[in-house]
């Protein structure tokens, strides 16, 4: 093993002359062709794509004054000056609808990509060193796994709604507090990947010729992609969730700032409920339906990245 050739060493870890990696293409090839064929992922994607275009590309051809009150315009219906009516402050309910779901987005998405990070990061660690490392990392995973994310968050957010937070950063701290929360189960799910290659021939031949920690991890963490995207796709859909709920409560993303989750807290009583649906049932299909859209792409991707899986 000790003899085995630097070329052949770096072949086996997908690692360029140059010492950049480079994942396998026929890898990534079949799982392309196996996700295309999956109908409900692909339909998935494009609902996503759709929807992307409609939060972050829609509001640059609405009128600037859609998202300002107008008491003249106080809960009208649908109608072919506003589509989907009006809200309890005049303002256009599609606009503001296009606007709250570039927040939500954004929320799942920076949300996922620290809650990734960390979680990679900390799970890599853990399995490589094991020992101390392993064991501090894991007990924090398992106090944070044992006890409810909902209710901590809501204890959290009532927390900084008494500390008088401005609304502009509350935006940031519920991103921060939903990747707190979601970082603990990627980072056992990495761990136990990494446990597993460290033992593989390829990383008992980078031992034998003296590879760095660092390059050891980072070859380890680029063979457990597959799973990472898996877990960051749902993560996204987990983030929206926990922000609408936050948001719903008056905790999260505070008005006139819009997010899905006030937007449906605005219709608060029975009357608005029964009367005036268009308050609620737009924002509440739009979650509803991208959430169902990234569960159902999640679950392509995980079809589509496992070898084990024969389409």
């Amino acid at each position: 093993m000790a003899a085995e050739s630097s070329e052949a060493l770096h072949a086996r870890l997908k690692v360029s002359p140059q010492g950049k990696a480079a994942p396998s293409s026929s890898l990534w090839r079949t799982s392309y062709r196996r996700l295309i064929r999956n109908k409900l992922a692909v339909s998935g994607l494009l609902f996503l794509l759709v929807m992307f275009l409609f939060c972050f590309v829609g509001p640059l051809f609405s009128e600037p004054t859609t998202g300002k009150v107008n008491v003249a315009l106080i809960n009208k219906p649908p109608s072919v000056s506003h589509w989907l009516g009006t809200d309890n402050l005049g303002r256009d309910v599609l606009s503001r609808l296009m606007q709250a779901g570039r927040i939500s987005l954004i929320v799942g998405l920076v949300s996922m990509v620290l809650s990734v990070t960390i979680g990679s990061l900390l799970g890599a660690l853990a399995g490589f060193y094991r020992g101390v490392v392993d064991h501090l990392v894991m007990r924090t995973a398992d106090i944070l796994l044992a006890v409810p994310e909902i209710p901590i968050l809501i204890i959290i957010g009532a927390i900084l709604s008494d500390l008088k937070v401005p609304s502009e950063y509350r935006i940031y701290l519920v991103m921060l507090m939903i990747s707190f929360m979601a970082w603990p189960s990627l980072a056992r799910l990495v761990r136990s990947q990494i446990l597993s290659f460290r033992e593989r021939p390829y990383m008992l031949a980078a031992e034998s010729l003296g590879l760095s920690d660092k390059r050891k991890i980072v070859h380890l963490i680029l063979n457990a992609i597959p799973i990472i995207i898996v877990v960051a796709t749902l993560s996204v859909a987990r983030a929206i969730l926990s922000e609408t709920v936050l948001s719903y409560l008056g905790l999260g993303v505070v008005p006139p700032t819009p997010s899905w989750g006030n937007m449906m807290a605005a219709a608060n009583s029975l009357i608005d409920f029964q009367t005036r649906p268009w308050l609620w049932i737009p924002p509440g299909s739009a979650i509803f339906l991208t959430v169902i859209a990234i569960n159902l792409l999640g679950d392509g991707l995980r079809d589509a990245l496992d070898p084990r899986t024969k389409r």
